[in-house]
C-alpha cells in the first residue's frame, strides 16, 4: 500500500473552502481545528462504541488508533457516534426488536453525517451483529470513498476445563430448566463465559459477516480475525486509517467494490465457514444499496456447492481466536480460491484481486481449526434455502447445523416468542413436534427478533435432533438444530404461517428444501377469508416507523419507501 501525501480536499470543500465558509470554519476551529487541518482532507469517523455490551465496548480506544493512522497519512478524522444495540442482550424480551431496526438507524446515521458534515471520507467501526452490516450499508449508501473496521472477536472464557462462550450460557438455561444443570453450576459458567471486551466468539452473526466484509474487500486484508483485546486489533486500526487515505487518494468507492463476484465470494465463505442465516439478511441488503441484482435463490445455487471447512461454534469446537492463530479468513479463502470456488479477479479496496491478496498464503498443517477441501466438515456450505407450502417466497437453515434430516408431526402454535419460551420451560413442547413461531417478522414484531433463547433451551432440554421449529422471526449464528427462519410472507402480510393451527400436520424436509402445511386447499382458503391482520404493536415511534417501510425477509428486510 503506498499512501500518497497532499491529498486535496474535495467534498469538505463545501465547508472549508472559500472566503463564504468562513462562518463554517469558525465553528470547526471551536471543535478544535487549526490552519493544517482545515487544509486537509476531512474524514469521518463512524464510531458504534457503547459501554453497554461487550462486542463494541473498546471501540473508543480503537478509534484512537484509526485516527492516528488518517493523520499520518495526511487527513483530519472527525469521529462521530452510531447507535449500537446488542442482540444477546435483547435476546427472549421486547428489546430483541430493536437491533434488525438499528441496522437501518446506523446506515441513516452514516448518510446524514456524511452529508451534514460533507466528509471527503468515511471509515466505520463495527462489531456487535447489526453494527456491521449496519456499518457497510451506510458506507455503500453514501458511495463516497471508504473502509470499514471490524472491532473484533472476544476471546473464549474457561470452565470446567474448556473453552466457552455466550452459547454455552443460552443452553445451559434449557439444562436447568430440564433438571440437568444446578443454578448455581449456571451462575458458574455465567461467569466465566465471557472473559472481556470482543464480539460473541463462535461463528455467528459478528463474526460471519466480518469474515464476508473482509472476503468482498471492504476491509483491510486480514482484518476480520484478530481479538478484539490485542496488539495486532490496534496495529490493523492504525492501517486502516492508512488505507484509508490511500483509497481516497485512488478515488476508489465502496460501490466500485460491491460487484455480482464479490457478492458470490461472499457467499461462498459464509457457508464454507458455517456462518449465520443472518448473512443472508445482511448481504441482500449490501446488494440493494448497491443496485447488484441478489435473490435468495442465489444463496442456494452458491452456498451449496462450496463444502463446510471450519470446525467453529455452533456446532464445532473451535472459535475465531483460534482462526487467527492458523492465519485467519485467507486461510479459508485460499483453499476456496485453489478449489475454483471464488472469482479471483474481484478487486478490493487495497487494489489488489482476491487472487493476489492471498499469494503466499499457505494452508496450516497439523490443525483442526480449518479441514482441506479433500476432507470437510460436510460436503455442502452451512445454510439451505426453503420453500413449500408454509413459505412460497422462502426461509432459510443453517443446514450444518442439523443433524435431524427431516421431520412430520404436529404444529404447536404461538404467536409470540415468549408463549413458546414459556412452554418450552414448562416441558410443554415434546419429541416429534414442529414448533411455530409467527408475527415476529420484519413487520410483525416489529424487527424480525432472534429466537435463540428459545432454540438453545430446546437444546439444552435434549429436543434439538427431536423436534423442528418454523418461525418468521430469525436466529442467532448460535442457533442449531432443524430450525427454519425467515419464513416468507410473513404472518403480518397474511402469509400462510398464519395460517397455522394446533395440530395441524407440518413437514420439514431439509434434503427436499421444504416445508409444507398438510392442509386441505379448501380449508386453507376459507382460513385465509377468515384471516385479519392483527392491529400493530407500537402505534408510533421509531418501530412503527420500520414496520411501515420493512420489505420482507426475501429482499434482506430492507425498508423502501411506499410509492
Amino acid at each position: 500500500m503506498s499512501v500518497r501525501a497532499g491529498i486535496e480536499p474535495g467534498e469538505s470543500l463545501r465547508v472549508t473552502g472559500g472566503v463564504e465558509r468562513a462562518p463554517h470554519r469558525a465553528m470547526l476551529r471551536a471543535a478544535g481545528l487549526g490552519e493544517e487541518e482545515l487544509r486537509r482532507p476531512l474524514i469521518g469517523i463512524a464510531n458504534t462504541w457503547t459501554e453497554a455490551q461487550p462486542c463494541n465496548v473498546a471501540l473508543r480506544a480503537l478509534a484512537e488508533h484509526v485516527k492516528a493512522g488518517v493523520r499520518e497519512a495526511g487527513g483530519t478524522p472527525l469521529e462521530f457516534n452510531a447507535v449500537a444495540v446488542n442482540d444477546a442482550i435483547g435476546m427472549g424480551h421486547a428489546g430483541m426488536r430493536a437491533p434488525l431496526v438499528s441496522r437501518e438507524l446506523i446506515a441513516d446515521s452514516i448518510e446524514l453525517a456524511a452529508v451534514g458534515y460533507a466528509f471527503d471520507g468515511l471509515i466505520a467501526i463495527g462489531a456487535c451483529d447489526k453494527t456491521i452490516p449496519g456499518c457497510v450499508m451506510g458506507l455503500l449508501r453514501v458511495n463516497r470513498p471508504a473502509v470499514f473496521l471490524y472491532g473484533g472477536s472476544i476471546l473464549p472464557g474457561r470452565y470446567e476445563g474448556r473453552d466457552v462462550t455466550v452459547q454455552d450460557v443460552f443452553e445451559a438455561v434449557g439444562a436447568v430448566g430440564r433438571g440437568t444443570m444446578t443454578e448455581e453450576a449456571l451462575h458458574a459458567l455465567e461467569c466465566a463465559a465471557c472473559p472481556g471486551a470482543g464480539a460473541c466468539g463462535g461463528m455467528f452473526t459478528a463474526n460471519t459477516m466480518a469474515s464476508a466484509v473482509e472476503t468482498l474487500g471492504l476491509m483491510l486484508p486480514g482484518g476480520a480475525s484478530p481479538p478484539a483485546v490485542s496488539a495486532e486489533r490496534e496495529r490493523v486500526a492504525f492501517e486502516t486509517g492508512r488505507l484509508m487515505m490511500d483509497v481516497l487518494a485512488r478515488g476508489l468507492r465502496p460501490r466500485d467494490i460491491l460487484s455480482r463476484d464479490a457478492l458470490e465470494n461472499a457467499i461462498s465463505v459464509v457457508a464454507a465457514m458455517g456462518g449465520s442465516t443472518n448473512a443472508v439478511l445482511h448481504l441482500l441488503a449490501f446488494a440493494a444499496e448497491a443496485g447488484v441484482p441478489l435473490a435468495l435463490d442465489d444463496f442456494e445455487r452458491v452456498g451449496t456447492r462450496v463444502p463446510h471447512l471450519a470446525d467453529l461454534q455452533p456446532t464445532g469446537r473451535n472459535v475465531m481466536a483460534h482462526v487467527h492463530a492458523i492465519g485467519g479468513v485467507p486461510v479459508v479463502l485460499r483453499q476456496l480460491l485453489d478449489g475454483g470456488l471464488l472469482h479471483g479477479q474481484a478487486v478490493g479496496l487495497d487494489g489488489r484481486t482476491l487472487a493476489q491478496r492471498l499469494e503466499g498464503v499457505a494452508f496450516p498443517a497439523e490443525q483442526s481449526v480449518i479441514r482441506p477441501l479433500a476432507d470437510p466438515v460436510h460436503a455442502t456450505g452451512g445454510f439451505a434455502i426453503m420453500r413449500g407450502s408454509l413459505l412460497p417466497d422462502g426461509g432459510v437453515i443453517k443446514a450444518t447445523g442439523a443433524t435431524l434430516r427431516r421431520l412430520r408431526g404436529p404444529a404447536r402454535v404461538f404467536d409470540c416468542e415468549e408463549d413458546a419460551m414459556a412452554a418450552v420451560m414448562s416441558g410443554g413442547v415434546h419429541s416429534g413436534d414442529v414448533v411455530i413461531v409467527r408475527y415476529e417478522g420484519p413487520k410483525g414484531g416489529p424487527g424480525m427478533r432472534e429466537m435463540l433463547s428459545v432454540t438453545a433451551a430446546l437444546v439444552g432440554q435434549g429436543l434439538k435432533d427431536e423436534v423442528a421449529l418454523v418461525t418468521d422471526g430469525r436466529f442467532s449464528g448460535a442457533t442449531h438444530g432443524l430450525m427454519v427462519g425467515h419464513a416468507s410472507p410473513e404472518a403480518a402480510a397474511g402469509g400462510p404461517i398464519a395460517l397455522v393451527r394446533e395440530g395441524d400436520t407440518v413437514s420439514v424436509d431439509l434434503e427436499a428444501r421444504r416445508v409444507d402445511l398438510e392442509v386441505d386447499a379448501a380449508e386453507l382458503a376459507a382460513r385465509q377469508r377468515a384471516w385479519q391482520a392483527p392491529a400493530p404493536r407500537y402505534p408510533s415511534g421509531v418501530f412503527a416507523k420500520y414496520a411501515h417501510l420493512v420489505a420482507s425477509a426475501s429482499v434482506g428486510a430492507i425498508c423502501r419507501v411506499p410509492r
